[in-house]
């Protein structure tokens, strides 16, 4: 899909489709005055940039007033960008409503959990079910796409932007009634909503449904499965409001693609990306890096999750940025080679298109420090001077274009509804962080050369020879069954602590943890020993154990212990343990042991599935391997993930982008990408 968007831009010679990534940002010339107008396609041109996202935050500008409409400094825009052959991906403007809207129907603001309106003045202060900001926002896509319906510079619809960025739990009345019609549909009748949620707990049966609202700030512990459910809600309240914008879209201009930006990130977890993947045409993701030691491996760990949301296929990176930010307590300025490094990496999982936040760094607004592609310093700059350089790269790259990520033979489970459920409150403790947990075997399996594909529950599980899936707490019994089936038929699962413990409705499964695996595992644990900050115990297999700890008794044949609790409540007990299971088996790592540990942990698992890495020893760790195939070959990505220079021996194929030694070994500078072709389509 992103590639035949992009062949609209331009045709070979014979009319054919030219391979190409895209190249671009958010434009926002209604910023600037139109003398800068020109300046700035001119130097697109310089880049090599051929897509924009326009009109993301232009409603004000649009729609001056309730009935007055001005369309023609946009219609200007498009006119211009067609004539340097830049494509646009334009947005329907409806992520911040007009002050006249909000003045005169302040209904359409968001309120909180305690009661208070989030008043305008910022972005993203609207109600995702508010029936009078939907009837607005859909006035104002139908006037949008009627216009520009049959405009040669139209590539793809941009819907609203960021969905749930800053407005994805709203407590109004709204949300309240929208709510309530959402249980309706979901459990039909009180009776299976009241066993959903056990409400003989605290003498909160309903016996109306008007009765019920959404988790308001409440005297104790709001109902942790109307909190869950809330989230759902909360999650398909937005997915409906995509929806409704490109019904409107598809009835007026059918041909044109349809978008918007999901923001993978370990921050906002709020919307459910891998349940809205089928809602869009193509997938396309906003990324930003944050501080936190494993900053290279968070970003492909969230890219790799994009090419998971998205099938395997090719993606659309919409937004990430040049340098620093202005959102973060201290914003540090890109080194030299991370820009073009982390796009490249997101290249490598699957991105085929690579956009920024955004063209032109502001002059005014709370994004004025935030880097751009044309920073405050002008082209001439050494900002401006890489940014033309990975343009270069990657049309060097074009033949990448339309491939998809080839699979790994170890896959990594990410479940919203088991990060959703596993970190509500009234827990055996508030310090688990489902994210870091998937990212801790991540970035082991980083350390070990080897590939991982990190994808969702409604994945095909079986092609992966491993698949590890951590702090799975929701199971429902179906998933349950799938699992037990993976391993009996020769996958071999690993799972952790805190793992199968309840079913959908948050109920917990009874007879023992890990609940419903816990035939599958072999083993049973009677009580939780999660341990206070700062405290720590020792296995025998000289790794350290945070955060968690079980009292493991193992119940069935065949089932091996791999290491066991030296120290701790639990000495003498085991730790981890593996079960042969029909021709596969099942894993179990009762504490965190962080990625340097499971990096020990891990050769000892992956033995049995057969798996090893690609790459020469002396560079695990150092460097990161990703496969993409497609009609023009199979393209391996070296990424550098190291301050130092890297050589990497004994690898054969064609280098795309990087330099090759005299030896044939690929030579990767600090925080470098080279690309190999390894064979032909």
């Amino acid at each position: 899909m992103i590639s035949t968007l992009l062949s609209r831009l331009q045709d070979g010679a014979d009319g054919a489709p030219v391979p190409r990534l895209g190249f671009g940002a958010d434009y926002n010339p209604e910023q600037w005055p139109r003398e800068v107008w020109e300046e700035d396609v001119r130097l697109m041109r310089e880049a090599g940039v051929n897509i924009v996202s326009v009109g993301i935050f232009s409603w004000a500008r649009l729609q001056p007033g309730p009935d007055v409409w001005d369309f023609a400094w946009l219609d200007d825009v498009m006119d211009l960008l067609h004539r340097n052959g830049v494509g646009v991906d334009l947005a329907t403007a409806t992520a911040s409503p007009p002050p006249w809207l909000t003045t005169a129907h302040p209904e359409i603001l968001p309120v909180t959990d305690r009661g208070e309106t989030l008043w305008p003045g910022a972005r993203q202060h609207w109600r995702p079910t508010s029936p009078v900001f939907r009837e607005h926002a859909l006035r104002l896509v139908r006037e949008m796409a009627t216009r520009y319906a049959g405009h040669p510079a139209l590539v793809a619809w941009h819907v609203n932007n960021e969905l749930g960025c800053h407005n994805v739990y709203d407590f109004s009345d709204d949300a309240a009634r929208a709510f309530r019609d959402w249980l309706r549909a979901r459990y039909t009748t009180l009776d299976a909503l009241n066993h959903a949620w056990g409400t003989a707990f605290w003498s909160q049966r309903y016996s109306d449904w008007e009765q019920i609202l959404p988790p308001r700030l409440a005297a104790s512990h709001p109902n942790p499965t109307q909190q869950l459910d809330f989230k759902r809600f909360s999650s398909d309240a937005l997915k409906d409001h995509l929806r409704a914008e490109r019904r409107v879209l598809r009835e007026l201009t059918p041909d044109v693609p349809v978008t918007t930006n999901f923001m993978v990130m370990p921050g906002t977890k709020g919307m459910n990306y891998a349940d809205w993947a089928d809602e869009v045409d193509f997938v396309a993701n906003d990324h930003y890096v944050v501080p936190s030691g494993r900053e290279r491996d968070e970003l492909s760990f969230s890219a790799n999750l994009t090419s998971g949301i998205a099938g395997g296929r090719p993606w659309f990176l919409m937004e990430h940025s040049t340098s620093a930010v202005n959102w973060q307590p201290v914003n540090l300025a890109k080194r030299p080679g991370e820009l073009a490094r982390d796009s490249l990496t997101h290249v490598a999982h699957g991105a085929d298109a690579v956009c920024f936040f955004q063209w032109r760094q502001s002059a005014a607004g709370a994004e004025k420090y935030h880097s751009a592609m044309v920073p405050h310093a002008g082209a001439d700059s050494d900002l401006f001077r890489a940014v033309t350089a990975l343009g270069d790269t990657l049309k060097a790259l074009a033949p990448v274009a339309g491939s998809e990520r080839e699979p790994a033979e170890v896959g990594i489970l990410f479940d919203w509804e088991s990060w959703w459920a596993s970190e509500q409150d009234s827990h055996p403790t508030s310090l688990l962080d489902y994210h870091r947990e998937a990212l801790d075997w991540y970035s082991a399996l980083l350390s070990l050369g080897v590939r991982a594909d990190v994808v969702t529950t409604g994945a095909d599980l079986s092609r992966h020879r491993m698949l590890i899936a951590p702090v799975l707490h929701l199971v429902p019994a179906e998933l349950a069954k799938d699992l037990t089936r993976y391993a009996e038929q020769g996958g071999h699962l690993v799972t952790t602590y805190f793992s199968g413990v309840v079913d959908e409705n948050d109920h917990i499964w009874l007879g023992g943890y890990p609940g419903a695996l816990r035939d599958l595992l072999g083993i049973r644990v009677e009580e939780f020993g999660p341990l206070p900050a700062g405290q720590s115990v020792e296995l025998d297999d000289a790794s350290t154990g945070t955060l968690w700890t079980d009292h493991i008794t193992v119940t069935a044949p065949r089932t091996e212990v791999l290491a066991g609790y030296r120290t701790g409540p639990h000495a003498g007990r085991p730790a981890v343990t593996r079960r042969a299971a029909g021709s596969g088996s099942a894993a179990y790592v009762s504490t965190r042991l962080g990625a340097e540990g499971l990096a020990s942990l891990l050769p000892r698992l992956l033995e049995p599935a057969g798996v090893t890495s690609e790459l020469p020893a002396a560079v695990h760790g150092s460097v990161e391997a990703t496969v993409r195939r497609g009609p023009g070959g199979r393209f391996l990505f070296l990424v550098n993930r190291t301050d130092e220079a890297v050589t990497v021996p004994g690898l054969a194929g064609e280098v795309v982008v990087g330099a090759t030694g005299g030896d044939g070994s690929v030579v990767l500078g600090p925080r470098d990408v080279a690309v190999l072709r390894t064979s032909a389509a």
